[in-house]
């Protein structure tokens, strides 16, 4: 695990004359056109670089309950499997993360979800 860190730090730190050149052997030796490192490339910076990358992963965070708790509670628990208690307790300590680490559909749908339920949510 702490190899993949290391490397994914590795990654983010890249110049973009390395940025390039990674393209380049990707390109020719495996074959593999590496669509983001192109446009980045093409942007010509390491803060452009950055913005191209996409967000592929989102946290859903419960701003705030609103004015119908137990129907967000109840939605929280049916969302995240967890117990009664410990989604009201999800709730109660607000601003606190729903669901982490999950796609861009998913997340908006349970942005969706919850905002018609009545709370407050941010995703991140």
């Amino acid at each position: 695990m702490a190899d993949l860190k290391d490397f994914a730090e590795q990654l983010v730190n890249l110049t973009v004359k390395e940025v390039n050149e990674l393209a380049s052997i990707l390109k020719e030796e495996y074959g593999i056109e590496p669509a983001a490192a192109a446009v980045a490339v093409a942007a010509g910076g390491g803060a452009a670089a950055e913005a191209v990358e996409e967000q592929s992963e989102f946290t859903v965070m419960l701003k705030a309950a609103g004015a119908s708790k137990l129907a967000v509670v109840k939605l929280v628990k049916e969302l995240t499997g967890l117990g009664l208690k410990e989604a009201k307790e999800l709730v109660d300590s607000a601003p606190s993360a729903i669901k982490e680490g999950i796609s861009k559909d998913e997340a908006e749908g349970l942005k969706t979800s919850l905002e018609e339920a009545g709370a407050e949510v941010e995703l991140k």
